[in-house]
């Protein structure tokens, strides 16, 4: 087989791209240790991860942490079967038989929560967005750097078979160098205020929930924009609720973007190179399918293993937490930072500030 990596650099298709990315495959699931995680927070998306862990890994969940026992219970039945209900979430993360807690509360909490799990010594995963914004995410890895603990941003986009392949596709340079990213992630939903995308008082509004999605695609690719001009409305509550940017990088690259709770879209992304591009039709952050199509006519396309794809994020946490790291390669500290930089600019072009800030 031919070294690639003798041949090909990677950078000089997208700037963010390596010799490791030629490899363009995923470790196997069920290749990374067992560990024993504690859920803290009891919504549908703690349940398709918790989901994840008992059909896809060898890990399991130990603990179910709510404000709740009852709900703490149900979850456990339904998504962690012999798993311990907690009725607070200090019980959750003095439970010694857990080693590492997944923060599953409305974003305006991660913070108040992923802390609360590193005082107790744990590990943690903390989903998307980390926290509300750069100074409290800092803050928050500051107190995972002096507490020796493991911190993850749960981007599981990133650790997903497909993801891996499109890098791949890219750094052997078969759509040339990438010149445009087109994303979006629309999701309609009637008004209501009490609901987590239009409340602020739990950091609502799109573009924490959705608009990161793309954002992230974009910056996995190209890294940081030198400058991002973005456009929207807002709710009745104050929180964005249909948002447009346009992130624009020195080489000359551009990423058109868009979120919305206002309307439904297919969540569909095109990378388009100078030799080519790459189509994923729909929900292009799941476990997805993409077609390559070539400048000379040619293409082929990427089917993606069928299952629940956070899995593949905890496998990432087992993995890392066997070889003894605190952060991830593929979304480490730095990363995170740079992304709510960008969304924190973003925010502020809209007028969007949440209660506390």
């Amino acid at each position: 087989m031919t070294d690639l990596s003798a041949a090909v650099d990677p950078s000089a298709y997208a700037t963010r791209l390596t010799a490791d990315d030629l490899l363009g495959t995923v470790p196997d699931l069920m290749d990374a240790p067992a560990i024993r995680w504690g859920v803290l927070g009891a919504g549908n998306i703690a349940g398709s991860f918790s989901d994840g862990v008992r059909d896809r890994t060898a890990s399991r969940v130990t603990a179910v942490g709510s404000r709740s026992v009852d709900k703490a219970q149900a979850f456990a039945d339904a998504h962690a079967p012999g798993a311990r209900a907690h009725g607070s979430y200090e019980e959750l993360v003095a439970d010694d038989e857990v080693d590492v807690v997944y923060v599953a509360t409305p974003h305006s909490h991660h913070l108040e929560h992923a802390r609360l799990a590193i005082a107790a010594g744990k590990h943690v995963l903390v989903e998307k967005p980390l926290t509300r914004s750069v100074a409290e995410s800092r803050a928050l890895l500051d107190a995972a750097r002096e507490a020796g603990v493991f911190l993850l941003e749960a981007v599981w986009t990133r650790y997903l078979p497909h993801v891996a392949a499109i890098r791949a596709a890219i750094a052997r340079g078969e759509i040339g160098e990438v010149r445009t990213v087109l994303a979006d992630f629309d999701v309609y939903r009637d008004y209501d205020p009490t609901h987590r995308l239009f409340a602020p008082e739990l950091a609502g509004g799109a573009l924490l929930d959705l608009g990161i999605y793309p954002i992230t695609l974009v910056h996995d690719l190209l890294g940081v924009p030198a400058e991002t001009v973005a456009r929207g409305t807002l709710a009745e509550t104050g929180v964005d609720d249909h948002v447009s940017m346009i992130l624009s990088y020195d080489s000359g690259a551009q990423a058109v973007l868009h979120t919305s709770s206002t309307a439904r879209g297919a969540a569909g992304a095109r990378i388009i190179g100078t030799r080519g591009r790459i189509e994923i039709p729909e929900r292009f952050f799941t476990p997805a399918d993409f077609t390559v199509v070539r400048d000379d006519g040619t293409s082929w396309s990427f089917t993606s293993p069928v299952g629940e794809g956070k899995a593949y994020e905890a496998a990432e946490v087992a993995r890392c937490l066997a070889e003894g790291r605190t952060e991830s390669a593929r979304m480490p500290w730095g990363h995170t930072l740079e992304v709510m930089g960008i969304l924190d600019d973003v925010r502020a072009q809209l007028g969007v500030t949440y209660p506390g800030e």
